[in-house]
């Protein structure tokens, strides 16, 4: 509805226009025919100034439907232009039909450009071939053509290149739209990936650490008749996995404040060398962990680093969660081309259910194939079984790439 009001206002706004044009336009024909006579064929019999008028008007009537219906106002001026070439050509006609061919060119079809710059053409031709035949010196004759052609066709040409130069205009804005809506896209999944990146640190950050504090917690609570040496361990389990959890809370809150120029004394990102210590402070009354390490560690990319890490952090956390009774042997090898790590624990009893997908193996699995690695979890036995092999020299994805500070 306000589309159609607006288009309604613009009609009216475009024919108040016109017709002050052609009002303008009327009054500066009557005022040339008046101030400096006209050309007749034969001056001994010229037509009075009402008929001289006659042309001017219809000229008039075309003009005042030069932008809304450019082909018929082109039609009434072509007529009165012919009889006003009959009675005597005037120069106030001529510039007001050279008008109409400009907005026929302008306003008009498309369709119908080549016919008009063809017809008008045709028209010098004939209008210089008849005076010729008339008169007999073709000098006349190529002053004529050269007046009708620059009456004819020059305006023709004009509007010609002012529809490209307006078809230029309006590919551009098309095209300006169009990287627009990309940018915007591009800006969308630069969105997206960047919250799936944070979606994962939080639950490294907040789901491992607080797991682990409920798992010790729940045990030291069932079981109020523990030795004093078992609630000790569990409390320093406890304590550590909070201050752990806080300190890598910390480093993200700065990362996402500060982005680089984050403070140099914020908690650095966690690195294979934190493996023992991590490894160490996982277990239950029943389970227990043992770290392997294999080949000789070299310098690895920060990012290879802290997917490995939290690989085999989030590995950890759900062998608290899901083991049965039992030790849990976690393989690190450093390979010349890549780094290879498996976490093998002992199936619980629903260790049949641990084949659904969860939080935590969309993550690792995300983790590995960001940095062109590969990853595989599920039952191998009687144990369950992440095995993750990552790069050296990692390939982002496209649409993401892990950004993390040492």
């Amino acid at each position: 509805m306000r589309i159609t009001i607006r288009r309604e206002a613009l009609g009216r706004l475009t024919t108040g226009k016109d017709a002050l044009w052609t009002a303008g336009a009327c009054v500066g024909g009557v005022l040339l025919l008046i101030a400096s006579g006209y050309v007749t064929w034969d001056r001994d019999h010229a037509p009075p100034l009402p008929v001289r008028l006659v042309p001017l008007v219809g000229l008039c009537v075309g003009m005042l439907l030069r932008r809304t219906a450019p082909t018929t106002g082109l039609g009434i001026s072509s007529v009165a232009n012919l009889l006003d070439l009959y009675i005597g050509p005037s120069l106030g006609s001529a510039i007001i039909y050279s008008d109409a061919l400009y907005a026929a060119t302008v306003y008009g079809p498309r369709r119908a450009h080549r016919g008009l710059l063809a017809g008008t053409l045709a028209g010098v031709v004939l209008t210089a071939a008849t005076c010729w035949t008339l008169i007999g010196d073709y000098k006349v004759a190529v002053i004529v053509g050269a007046v009708a052609g620059t009456t004819w066709v020059a305006p023709v040409l004009t509007g010609l290149i002012v529809v490209e130069h307006r078809d230029r205009a309006r590919a551009e804005r098309l095209r300006a739209q169009q990287v627009a809506r990309l940018a915007e896209l591009d800006r969308r999944g630069a969105v997206n990936a960047e919250r799936a990146r944070m979606a994962r640190e939080l639950h490294d950050v907040i789901a491992n650490h607080l797991s682990a504090v409920a798992l010790h917690s729940s045990a030291v609570l069932k079981l109020p008749d523990m030795d004093r040496a078992s609630v000790t361990r569990a409390m320093e389990v406890i304590r550590e996995n909070s201050v752990q959890g806080l300190a890598e809370m910390r480093r993200m809150i700065t990362l996402l404040r500060e982005g680089d120029g984050a403070d140099a004394d914020a908690p650095s990102a966690p690195r294979l060398s934190g493996l023992e210590r991590l490894v160490a402070h996982t277990a239950r009354s029943d389970l227990s962990a043992r770290l392997e390490v294999a080949g000789t560690p070299p310098d690895l990319p920060a990012a290879v680093e802290l997917a490995a890490y939290r690989i085999v952090q989030e590995s950890l956390t759900n062998a608290l969660k899901h083991a049965g009774p039992g030790r849990v042997r976690v393989l690190l090898e450093y390979r010349p081309d890549r780094v290879a790590l498996s976490v093998d624990s002992p199936l619980g009893r629903d260790g049949a259910r641990l084949p659904g997908s969860g939080a935590g193996l969309i993550g690792m699995r995300e983790r590995a194939s960001v940095l062109g690695g590969t990853f595989t979890a599920g039952p191998d036995g009687d144990h369950w079984r992440v095995r993750a092999e990552l790069p050296v020299e990692p390939v982002p994805a496209p649409a993401e790439r892990e950004t993390e500070s040492a």
